[in-house]
């Protein structure tokens, strides 16, 4: 019995930077810090939309953004990997968004974080069954 407690104890300390540094958005994407930003990763199948979402929930709850404060892609999507946003404007070539599906892929991409929280309104409709 002791072993196995020790044996938790070491499993839950080896897990647990990892676990913390992790952040579960709104829209159930999952974010995590990274030099110079934050990843939203690429495998929750939401679209550029969702990943827009989910930067703008880790941008307001985690780093403290408020809605006028922009929000840029830093470094884009390439397949079906996952992007990697900034609030720092410094380095990025400035490119406001027009057409949203294609944002994530361009560096320099960007738009206020309240803009891009808006979009966290598709998964609520998807989650009660409705289309955006």
């Amino acid at each position: 019995m002791r072993r196995l407690l020790i044996c938790g104890a070491i499993a839950l300390l080896g897990a647990g930077p990892l676990a913390a540094q992790s952040f579960k958005a709104q829209n159930g994407v999952t974010v995590v810090p990274v030099a110079g930003g934050f990843l939203v990763q690429g495998d929750a199948g939401v679209g550029a939309r969702g990943m827009w979402c989910a930067a703008a929930d880790y941008a307001r709850r985690v780093e403290g953004a408020r809605a006028p404060q922009r929000l840029y892609v830093a470094e884009g999507r390439k397949g079906r990997g996952g992007v990697t946003f900034t609030l720092d404007a410094n380095g990025q070539t400035r490119t406001p968004v027009t057409i949203v599906g294609l944002t994530v892929r361009d560096a320099g991409a960007n738009m206020g974080v309240g803009h891009a929280i808006g979009f966290c309104a598709d998964h609520k409709l998807l989650r009660s069954g409705n289309r955006p």
